[in-house]
């Protein structure tokens, strides 16, 4: 089943340390693309997390957030102290170049692992963590499926509107042959003087050569089954269906500079616009 690279997908539980919340998003990108926003207290994860995230998604840009918010009381709270000797050793060096200098509070606990929650076990809030980003994720993955699944449907009808094009201009070229020759005919019978046999033959399989679409046609077809097949596939597909779209539109544009008749014409244009369209949910796929 293919997958959209579109997807939204968000968590949340109870912790001794306070609510921990996960979500998940993404949007369409050429590679995968991961960016993480996580609180303090679980920084150490992000290289754990970014691993668990490649590990499932191959394609798109990837916006992983997560924050953990405690409870109200100050027993919910921690400073660090060696974090503020630190700070405080670091003013003292600057005091005597900087004499006017000042330090707000609320700076001072802005300032990133100076204030965080009070956390007796990091090994078990980092496991809650993991734990939370597996679920969030689970789900993320079959958000992301349930739209390919509606992506395919879409694709295969735009396929099967190919495929029934190149039928009727399959039977359409005997038609178009034996029109080429009379019209061929008419126009060298209001000729003045008589035309050679030869010369007529020699014109008349130049504008069949011309005329001749069933390698077009064949690869059409070929292309037709291909995507059919590689719709059903469990892996990432995007590239692979990206590269049978160039195929498509190579044997559109040489159907219509093959083209002598206007609905083979006709055939060109409807087959474009088809191809256009399964482009635009083609960016969208994994």
């Amino acid at each position: 089943m293919i997958r959209s690279m579109t997807a939204f997908a968000s968590g949340e539980r109870s912790t001794p340390w306070g609510t921990l919340s996960c979500e998940l998003r993404s949007v369409n990108h050429r590679f995968l693309e991961i960016g993480t926003r996580l609180p303090e207290e679980l920084r150490a994860l992000e290289p754990a997390m970014r691993e668990r995230l490649s590990a499932r998604i191959s394609r798109g840009k990837l916006e992983l957030g997560m924050r953990l918010r405690v409870p109200e009381g100050g027993d919910a709270l921690r400073v660090d102290p060696a974090m503020v000797d630190q700070l405080a050793g670091i003013a003292r060096e600057l005091q005597s170049r900087f004499p006017t200098m000042q330090i707000g509070f609320t700076d001072l606990l802005g300032f990133p692992g100076v204030l965080g929650a009070r956390a007796g076990d990091p090994a078990a809030l980092q496991a809650e963590a993991m734990s939370l980003l597996d679920a969030v994720l689970g789900e993320f993955v079959a958000s992301r499926e349930r739209e390919g699944k509606n992506l395919a449907a879409v694709i295969s009808e735009r396929v099967d509107g190919i495929a029934r094009i190149a039928t009727e201009v399959r039977t359409l070229v005997p038609e178009i042959r034996v029109a080429l020759r009379q019209k061929l005919q008419a126009r060298l019978a209001d000729l003045a003087q008589p035309v050679d046999p030869g010369r007529f033959e020699q014109e008349l399989v130049i504008g069949l050569q011309k005329l001749d679409v069933d390698e077009e046609l064949d690869r059409l077809d070929s292309h037709v089954v291909e995507v059919r097949r590689v719709l059903t596939q469990r892996e990432p597909v995007g590239r692979r269906l990206d590269f049978l779209l160039q195929e498509f539109n190579r044997e559109a544009n040489t159907l219509g500079s093959k083209s002598v008749d206007a609905r083979t014409s006709a055939a060109s244009v409807e087959l474009k616009v088809l191809i256009d369209q399964i482009r635009e949910q083609i960016n969208n796929i994994e």
